[in-house]
């Protein structure tokens, strides 16, 4: 049901409403994965809600974390923003969903970036 809702509020464009989805809580921050294919070395880049981080050649940047109230370790959706340095527009913008990371996927040349889970205080 919540998989259902995340996936038509990403297609529909709504996604970007500050309210939360009903069953879904806000977290703090988010701990992501970013893999430098170039290098062959993935990191983990935990971040708060606003928080911007360097990686490599790109920034990424965290809006927004929530996962299911009624079982937090189950999934994680961040909205995220990550933008080559320098570049006028964003590479990458949206929700991603940690355990559906190709269904809204960076898509770069040289990184890639993934959700993993929410940080709950």
């Amino acid at each position: 049901m919540i998989r259902a809702l995340m996936l038509a509020l990403l297609l529909s464009g709504a996604a970007q409403a500050q309210e939360a989805p009903e069953g879904t809580a806000e977290a703090g921050g988010a701990l992501l994965r970013g893999l430098d294919k170039v290098a062959g070395t993935a990191s983990d880049i935990q971040l708060a809600v606003g928080q911007t981080a360097e990686f490599g050649h790109i920034t990424v940047t965290l809006r927004e974390c929530r996962y299911p109230a009624d079982d937090p370790s189950s999934n994680a959706y961040a909205y995220l923003i990550i933008a080559d340095k320098g570049a006028a527009e964003p590479v990458f913008s949206g929700w991603m969903i940690a355990d559906s990371p190709a269904l809204s996927a960076l898509d770069h040349q040289r990184y890639d970036v993934w959700v993993i889970r929410c940080k709950i205080d």
